[in-house]
């Protein structure tokens, strides 16, 4: 592994910085989108069974029913209220959108990096390349190739996941909102 990290040249260095930003923003978004977090079940069960909740929780539900209980007047803010937290909830998931983007376009310029200094060390009188500079070309094009799919792939994962797993969240704040008689988020 240390080889391939090596053989990355001066790719290694944003493809790391790509590869530790996503692992950062997985690891957050993984804390902050627990349930417990957004939807407490103590609180979604007070507003099912239509008990007037005066409780202060730090969850995202618990924050909307707090501006609720201080704005019951206005429905409309109410719903804006909400959407911001569900805005809230997609904090940094753009970040993995860019790494999905870049990484594998990161990889590909190293690719192409390496076939450029192959083709550019072909002997005129032989037609063949230098031996050293043909391993190191090849080698910079599958590493950073390689390095590239390694960091965009688990952000594609986790970003689908973290995407669908907020909108089944403001599906449900949507839902409760109803129940508390306000219409559409």
């Amino acid at each position: 592994m240390l080889e391939t990290l090596k053989d990355a040249g001066i790719f290694v260095y944003p493809l790391s910085l790509c590869s530790l930003v996503g692992a950062f923003i997985i690891c957050e978004r993984l804390f902050s989108l627990r349930r417990s977090a957004i939807l407490p079940d103590h609180i979604v069960e007070s507003v099912t069974a239509g008990d007037k909740i005066g409780v202060k929780d730090p969850s995202a539900l618990g924050r909307i029913l707090s501006y609720w209980s201080e704005h019951e007047a206005d429905s409309v803010a109410v719903k804006a209220y909400a959407r911001l937290e569900v805005n809230r909830m997609e904090r940094g998931l753009v970040f993995l959108e860019i790494i999905v983007g870049a990484a594998p376009l990161l990889g590909l310029l190293g690719t192409v990096t390496g076939l450029v200094s192959v083709f550019s060390n072909v002997s005129l009188d032989t037609g063949l390349p230098d031996p050293s500079a043909f391993s190191q070309g090849i080698a910079l094009a599958m590493s950073t190739t390689i390095i590239g799919l390694s960091v965009a792939i688990p952000c594609l994962i986790a970003n689908s996941y973290f995407q669908r797993r907020v909108e089944t969240f403001a599906v449900q704040i949507e839902s409760l909102l109803e129940q508390m008689g306000l219409k559409g988020l």
